[in-house]
């Protein structure tokens, strides 16, 4: 079977409405607006590294739907995912790459393998970049509202090597959360192009927690 343009085109507007229908009333910071800006990214990315763009944008559209935050299970999050490819993708192998890039593309604690295809590093790095700079200063404070966890407690110091499990669950903070995941970032993107904008996206956070820690302290 032949997919043409206006097929992917079609495939790409179904894709929107399942994930903006599932993520629309999200109050994590995982809602619809960041799956917007992450698809965006991806196109960009993919335009400069050669990716391709229907595989980029169809997994940048549905990351999120199979995240296990938000749903009961990371597996039952990927069932999800997978029952809406079986009946939307007619391609085996195009479900099979957007299954691979949604399952293995989280940070995880930092635990997962590295991305197999070009197509995985360039959704991964887009996901990542708006997890890099103001944006996400911003929604590492409404995720930890949203968790319950309190903006920062100096008897609560950041953790280093942690399992997926504690990296998920264990007692922590927002500003901790920029030294146990958010800082780490910038030196874990996969391509050149991403790698430009994590650079100038990494010093602008590194000046907000270090201007954190001066107000904090009564010194600004």
């Amino acid at each position: 079977m032949t997919i043409t343009h206006d097929d992917k085109e079609k495939m790409i507007r179904e894709a929107e409405k399942f994930s903006s229908s599932v993520l629309e009333n999200d109050t994590s910071g995982h809602d619809w607006w960041h799956i917007h800006r992450v698809v965006q990214m991806a196109k960009r990315i993919a335009r400069e590294e050669g990716a391709d763009p229907f595989v980029c944008t169809i997994a940048a559209l549905l990351h999120d739907v199979a995240d296990e935050k938000l749903n009961p299970s990371k597996e039952a999050g990927l069932q999800k995912v997978e029952a809406w490819l079986e009946a939307n993708l007619p391609e085996e192998e195009h479900r099979a790459h957007v299954m691979d890039i949604i399952s293995n593309m989280s940070y995880n604690g930092g635990k997962n393998p590295p991305m197999r295809t070009l197509e995985g590093k360039v959704v991964q790095d887009a996901d990542r970049l708006d997890a890099i700079g103001a944006i996400s200063i911003a929604r590492a404070f409404v995720y930890a509202g949203w968790k319950g966890t309190p903006i920062h407690d100096p008897a609560i110091p950041p953790r280093g090597e942690m399992t997926a499990e504690e990296y998920r669950n264990g007692k922590s903070t927002a500003i901790n959360h920029f030294h146990e995941k958010l800082l780490k970032l910038k030196d874990l993107v996969n391509t050149d192009a991403a790698r430009k904008i994590a650079e100038e996206r990494h010093l602008y956070m590194e000046q907000f927690v270090e201007r954190f820690y001066e107000e904090w302290d009564g010194n600004r």
